[in-house]
């Protein structure tokens, strides 16, 4: 049997507030739009730059709070990481005109910002809880015992002494 993988991982700033509904089911469901940049220097010097839209849509599955943590803590301009899987769809619209969209089913997510919600990760199998510190010296809320902050190690992030070979 073959192997096939559908993964994709952004980086990028949420160009609005995220759109939370309920399905007709009573399921949560979290829609956003998230820009990419790249930029680089064209062949006679000039900088240039091209930003991504991807609309990325973000589910309460199985007992997972993953889109109530978005509607709670993201907001317009909010830097996120997302890891999930690229869907295509098409529909028909009232006029009977066949639509097409892509969207990303994200199944992680990352706040890298500072600002109100921290920088906390949320998955799908935590069921929303936190994996890393909402905020420097905030504990982890995991339930693990030590290794949660930084506190006990303060040079550890300035130290650029080290033994990796890359």
């Amino acid at each position: 049997m073959s192997r096939s993988l559908n993964k994709v991982m952004l980086i990028g700033n949420l160009g609005s507030d995220p759109e939370v509904r309920s399905t007709t089911g009573g399921n949560r469901v979290a829609t956003l739009s998230l820009a990419t940049s790249r930029t680089w220097n064209s062949a006679n010097g000039e900088k240039q730059e091209k930003t991504e839209w991807h609309r990325c849509v973000v589910w309460n599955t199985k007992g997972t709070g993953l889109a109530d943590v978005v509607e709670k803590y993201c907001k317009k301009g909010d830097k996120l990481f997302v890891e999930g899987r690229i869907e295509y769809r098409q529909w028909q619209d009232k006029e009977n005109q066949t639509r097409y969209s892509t969207e990303i089913n994200v199944r992680e997510l990352l706040m890298l910002g500072g600002g109100k919600g921290g920088g906390g990760d949320f998955d799908g199998e935590s069921a929303g809880r936190s994996r890393a510190p909402a905020a420097a010296g905030a504990k982890a809320s995991s339930g693990t015992t030590g290794g949660g902050d930084f506190e006990d190690f303060p040079g550890a992030l300035q130290d650029t002494d080290d033994d990796l070979p890359f």
